[in-house]
């Protein structure tokens, strides 16, 4: 049985979006985990634009990244469901400037609920926490998603290498 090409070079895509999106999480000294945090591997959950080989290796990359940074088994859980749901939404959008949206808007209803679920169990009332914690996530998200990741979608997208590559 002989592989082909193009799932050769599909799946090394995945794979090293996976690796980048996990090393910028755990390795950049800047906060990753919490109600305040600002990954900047998030500005990669455009890439689903423009290729469909980023919805795994995103969700993957982001399992890692939680896996090897959280202590909390939600997170691994819930912070991998809200990257996988943004970038199969991103996946179908036709505007690149709606790409950063998903991501936002996914992050901060789904970690915003995971994080006042956890400020509950320490007495707090739900929602307000998840109103604190989605406006914060989804800020360090916008952040992100649209001062990164838009500059990330143009410059790939009029890159001379990736011509015939871009779906």
């Amino acid at each position: 049985m002989s592989i082909s090409r193009s799932l050769i070079r599909r799946l090394t895509t995945a794979a090293v979006i996976a690796a980048a999106y996990a090393a910028l999480t755990l390795f950049l000294p800047i906060p990753q985990y919490g109600g305040v945090q600002l990954r900047v591997a998030e500005a990669m959950t455009v890439l689903p634009f423009l290729f469909p080989e980023a919805v795994p290796g995103l969700a993957v990359g982001c399992f890692l990244a939680n896996l090897l940074g959280s202590p909390y088994v939600l997170d691994w859980i819930f912070g991998t469901l809200a990257t996988l749901l943004a970038a199969l939404w991103t996946s179908r959008l036709k505007n690149r400037y709606l790409a950063p949206l998903p991501p936002v808007l996914c992050n901060a209803v789904i970690v915003g609920a995971e994080i006042a679920y956890f400020s509950v169990l320490d007495g707090a009332a739900f929602l307000p926490a998840f109103a604190l914690n989605a406006v914060t996530v989804g800020l360090g998200e916008a952040i992100a998603c649209y001062a990164l990741g838009l500059p990330l979608l143009r410059w790939l997208s009029t890159h001379p290498a990736l011509r015939g590559r871009i779906s």
